[in-house]
């Protein structure tokens, strides 16, 4: 009965004394990326102007997105001329989110150097977040723009289809179901 009862308290503080060291140290390991606020993942989703979940407003209330409008181009029954409206949108917001993910990234890298070389002051450190602030919304904006691009593109329907297409089906009838105009 004693060894049933030490193996059972074995089996349960291990487990919680391994899940309280690292639960105290959430950053271990972090210290050696290059930038240590963004993990590489997420530089790369910056220098390739990938959405990162910055048009999620728009996504979940039935403003599709170019990209994945032109990967459902089939299943939308898209136009040569939505397709072609459709691509130009979506290169002109990758131009453009590259070229604003590659000014966060280097922002970011510098606010890293302020620490790292020891020079971080209030000052310093508030000019240098509200940079990097100003262009992560600059860069939120241009792929939010490129939904309502995008939704002025496609027809009521194909807006409707995109969104059972996504496995967007919404109980509560809020804006997903309302479309005010042609081509959204």
């Amino acid at each position: 009965m004693k060894k049933s009862i030490s193996v059972s308290a074995v089996l349960i503080v291990v487990p919680l004394l391994v899940w309280s060291q690292t639960a105290n140290t959430p950053y271990a390991g972090q210290e050696s990326r290059r930038i240590k606020s963004l993990s590489e993942a997420e530089v790369q989703a910056y220098l390739t102007g990938r959405g990162m979940g910055l048009a999620k407003p728009a996504e979940l209330n039935s403003y599709p997105g170019p990209m994945h409008a032109l990967e459902l181009a089939e299943q939308l029954h898209l136009s040569e001329a939505q397709r072609a409206e459709l691509q130009k949108v979506f290169e002109a917001m990758r131009a453009e989110a590259v070229r604003l993910g590659k000014l966060v990234v280097e922002k970011e890298e510098a606010l890293n150097r302020l620490f790292a070389e020891g020079r971080a002051s209030a000052d310093n450190v508030q000019t240098a977040v509200g940079e990097i602030a100003r262009l992560q919304g600059e860069l939120r904006a241009v792929h939010l723009r490129a939904h309502l691009d995008t939704k002025r593109v496609l027809s009521p329907h194909q807006v409707k289809k995109y969104d059972e297409l996504r496995g967007y089906g919404g109980k509560e009838g809020g804006p997903q179901h309302q479309h005010s105009g042609p081509g959204e």
